[in-house]
């Protein structure tokens, strides 16, 4: 089994933005700190679980549980629906790539359980591109 922890970060509403991912199973361990467009936190984490998908894509076509201290991410895969427009995209990507894997779960876990994560997303800010 594979798990992806993800987190995405934003300083500001937009502002300077980043995402986290930590994936770790299957003899992998393997960190993501990428910046990326200025954005709203909500949008970092869809975007963070995005990432986090294409990477596990990579690597299994197996089991897969990711981990997301956003309540709205976790909410909006399990019941295949979001309200805002500019998510829909995303989670439209996020539910393709999660039924190319055998099984896929997605689980919301506190933030003290995805301090990986979350310091990666941050550490992602401050980045120059």
């Amino acid at each position: 089994m594979l798990e992806v922890y993800v987190d995405g970060a934003s300083a500001g509403n937009p502002g300077k933005s980043g995402i986290g991912v930590f994936l770790k199973g299957e003899g992998h361990h393997i960190k993501i700190s990428e910046r990326i467009a200025p954005t709203d936190n909500h949008t970092a984490e869809f975007q963070a679980l995005l990432r986090g998908l294409e990477e596990a894509q990579k690597l299994t076509t197996g089991i897969v549980s990711a981990r997301s201290d956003s309540q709205i991410v976790v909410m909006a895969v399990e019941k295949e629906f979001v309200k805002k427009e500019t998510h829909k995209p995303y989670l439209a990507n996020i539910l393709a790539i999660a039924k190319t894997f055998d099984f896929f779960f997605i689980k919301w876990i506190p933030d003290v359980d995805n301090r990986a994560a979350d310091a990666l997303a941050r550490e992602a800010i401050h980045k120059k591109n």
